[in-house]
């Protein structure tokens, strides 16, 4: 084998061993390429999850705010209940106690109508004042409380906001506070008495927003990033259109 032999033997070696290479490195570059558009796609969609997390955290506070709102109005009416139920029983007490007192000065004065003056006696109270004051109207009436299934509602709706609260505090950033809610423990226990007629008031929750998943179908949360049924990503109807490169 000549020179010139050995030299176009050794080029050819050469252009096989670069041709391998070469396709080879293309295949890499078309990989680098593929894990990087999936690494954009993916970071994208990571701000939207990001994003509908956000919506739903926003949600979730908006329900624990509306939970506290309940809460003071049910406190501010307990007070507003207790002194209307401390001013019927004092004004209760001193009719009874004045119709103590009225009972024998009538009876006596109807006595000496009858003795001495041959008069009829005197109306009774009921008689004067039936719209008002029954017969038994002092004996039916009684010191009562306020009902106890209110104050068993108004505890359930306290632990469902401290629920809630607690829900949302472990995905809120440290610099946002809790918000502080009162429970109604704190207040002094009132005697249980017998409930007073009427209807218990109910509390309606409204449903949640939904909407159909695009792969199974199926009605789930509107801002869930994650259909929980057939685990696929919740994507939009319409999605945004990737900008033209020049």
């Amino acid at each position: 084998m000549t020179t010139d032999e050995r030299t176009i033997f050794a080029k050819l070696e050469a252009l096989k061993e670069i041709r391998a290479k070469t396709i080879q490195l293309e295949k890499m570059k078309l990989r680098i390429i593929h894990e990087v558009e999936a690494t954009e796609q993916e970071d994208k969609c990571l701000s939207e999850y990001k994003q509908e997390m956000d919506l739903l955290m926003q949600e979730k506070m908006a329900h624990v705010e509306e939970l506290r709102q309940i809460h003071a109005d049910i406190n501010a009416m307990e007070n507003v209940i207790k002194q209307a139920e401390e001013s019927r029983n004092r004004a209760l007490d001193t009719a009874k106690r004045i119709h103590e007192e009225y009972r024998p000065l009538k009876l006596d004065i109807d006595r000496m109508r009858r003795e001495y003056l041959g008069l009829e006696r005197l109306p009774e109270l009921h008689e004067e004042e039936g719209d008002l004051i029954t017969p038994d109207y002092f004996e039916k009436h009684f010191k009562s409380d306020w009902r106890p299934e209110m104050r068993e509602e108004a505890t359930t709706l306290t632990s469902l906001a401290l629920a809630h609260q607690g829900a949302a505090s472990a995905f809120l950033a440290p610099t946002q506070p809790p918000l502080q809610l009162v429970a109604s423990s704190n207040k002094p226990e009132q005697r249980p008495m017998p409930p007073a007629p009427g209807p218990a008031p109910t509390f309606r929750q409204q449903p949640p927003p939904m909407k159909s998943c695009l792969s199974c179908h199926q009605q789930i949360h509107r801002n869930a990033p994650i259909c929980p049924l057939c685990k696929a990503k919740s994507r939009s109807r319409n999605p945004k259109k990737p900008k033209k490169k020049d």
